[in-house]
C-alpha cells in the first residue's frame, strides 16, 4: 500500500512553518489518540502514521529531503533517511516528545532544562519589630540573619580542588531522564545527580559537595522614618546563595511596630486620650502634653470642656513614608472626678452645687423633682 503524503497525513500546507506544523501534529495526535477512539480498529495504525509524518517534517534536513525526493528520501536506494534508519522507527517518542516540552516544559524546565547551570539562591524573610518611637524618627539597625553562603574553601563549587564537576554519566548532563510508558514518554529528576546534570568527583570536606553553607550574618539595615506594621524593606543580594556560582537570593525585612502605651496610630495620624482634672475642664486652663517626638505642647482647654472633646495639634502626628507631611495628632480629654475628698473639700463641693441651684433655677427645680421622685419610691 503505497504511504500517503506527510503532509496531507497532518492536514497541512506543504509551505507550513515549523509552528503550523507543530499544531498540526497535536490536533491530530489529539483527534486519532487510541484512547479516545477505542471502537475504532484502525485508530492505532493512523495515530502512528502521523507520529512518523511529524518525526520527518519537525527535523529541518530530513524535511529539506522529504521535499525534495518524497518518500524515496528514507528508503535503501537513496542511501536511507539523513541521520540513519526508517522514520518509522524512530517511534513517535521522539516525535511526541516536543509536544510533551510544549505543553509542559514550563514546568519541567524544558528540553535540556534541567542541565547544570547556575541557579538563583532563595529569598528570605526576617522579621523586625520595631517602637513608635523608632519608626517616628527613622534608625540604623544590626540584625542577625541566619542563612546559606559560599562555601569559602571550595568557592561554591563543592569540590575539593576547586576542579569543574563532572557530566552526569545517568542522564549525560541533561539532568532528566525519560521512560515510555506506553504511546506517552514520562520525563523525571534524573536520580543520580538530583537533576543538577553534574557529578562531584572529590566532594568539599568543609561543605560536603553541597557548595554552601549555614552561617549567620550581621547585616545593617536602614529604618526610614513613617515606616508602618507591614511595611516590606528589600535588601537585594543578602538572602540565600545561589548554587553553582549563580546570584544570591534577595532579603525582605518585614516591620512590626509594636503598640504604645499612650499613642495609638491610625496611618500618619496619632490619638491620645489625656486626663484633666474637673475645675481645669469647668474653668478652662493650660495643659501640657506629650508628644511622640519627646516632647511636650501647651494645649488651651476651654472653660466647660466635656470628657470626650476632641482637640488636634497639627503635624504632630508620624511622617510620611516617602516624604509625605507628618500627620496630625488628636487629643480627647477625659474629665477625671475627684476622689478621697476631704471633709473642707465636700463641704466646698455643697456650697458649689447650692449655689448652682441658685443661680440656675430650673436645674434647681429638675433636681428636686429628682429627690422628691425617689423619695416617694423609699416609702
Amino acid at each position: 500500500m503505497a504511504k500517503r503524503d506527510y503532509y496531507d497525513v497532518l492536514g497541512a500546507d506543504k509551505g507550513a512553518s515549523a509552528d503550523e506544523l507543530k499544531k498540526a501534529y497535536r490536533k491530530k495526535a489529539k483527534e486519532l489518540h487510541p484512547d479516545r477512539n477505542s471502537d475504532n480498529p484502525d485508530a492505532e495504525s493512523q495515530f502512528k502514521e502521523v507520529n512518523e509524518a511529524y518525526d520527518v517534517l519537525k527535523d529541518a534536513e530530513k524535511k529539506a529531503a522529504y521535499d525534495r525526493f518524497g518518500h524515496a528520501a528514507f528508503e535503501g536506494g537513496m542511501g536511507g533517511r539523513p541521520g540513519g534508519g526508517h522514520p518509522g522507527q524512530g517511534d513517535f517518542a521522539s516525535a511526541f516528545s516536543d509536544v510533551f516540552d510544549d505543553l509542559f516544559g514550563d514546568f519541567m524546565g524544558g528540553r535540556g532544562g534541567g542541565r547544570a547551570r547556575a541557579q538563583r539562591g532563595s529569598d528570605l524573610r526576617y522579621n523586625l519589630r520595631v517602637t513608635l518611637e523608632e519608626a517616628f524618627s527613622g534608625l540604623q539597625k544590626t540584625i542577625n540573619v541566619p542563612t546559606s553562603v559560599a562555601c569559602d574553601e571550595c568557592d561554591g563549587t563543592g569540590s575539593e580542588s576547586g576542579a569543574d564537576p563532572t557530566m552526569c554519566p545517568t542522564c549525560q548532563g541533561m539532568g532528566k531522564v525519560r521512560a515510555q510508558q506506553g504511546f506517552f514518554t514520562v520525563e523525571r529528576a534524573c536520580p543520580t545527580c538530583q537533576g543538577t546534570g553534574q557529578m562531584i568527583q572529590n566532594p568539599c570536606n568543609s561543605c560536603h559537595g553541597a557548595g554552601r553553607k549555614e552561617k549567620e550574618r550581621s547585616l545593617s539595615v536602614n529604618i526610614p522614618a513613617g515606616v508602618e506594621t507591614g511595611t516590606r524593606i528589600r535588601l537585594a543580594g543578602e538572602g540565600e546563595a545561589g548554587m553553582r556560582g549563580g546570584p544570591s537570593g534577595d532579603l525582605y525585612i518585614f516591620i512590626e511596630v509594636a503598640d504604645h502605651a499612650i499613642f495609638d496610630r491610625e496611618g500618619t495620624h496619632l490619638h491620645c486620650r489625656v486626663p484633666v482634672s474637673m475645675s481645669a475642664a469647668a474653668l478652662g486652663g493650660d495643659i501640657e502634653v506629650p508628644t511622640i517626638d519627646g516632647g511636650r505642647s501647651r494645649v488651651k482647654i476651654p472653660a466647660g470642656s466635656q470628657s470626650g472633646r476632641q482637640m488636634r495639634l497639627r503635624s504632630k502626628g508620624m511622617p510620611g513614608l516617602r516624604g509625605g507631611p507628618n500627620g496630625d495628632m488628636y487629643i480627647e480629654l477625659a474629665v477625671e472626678t475627684p476622689v478621697n475628698l476631704t471633709s473642707q473639700q465636700k463641704e466646698l463641693l455643697r456650697e458649689f452645687e447650692k449655689l448652682s441651684e441658685e443661680n440656675n433655677p430650673e436645674s434647681s427645680n429638675f433636681f428636686t423633682k429628682v429627690r422628691s421622685f425617689w423619695d416617694s419610691m423609699k416609702g
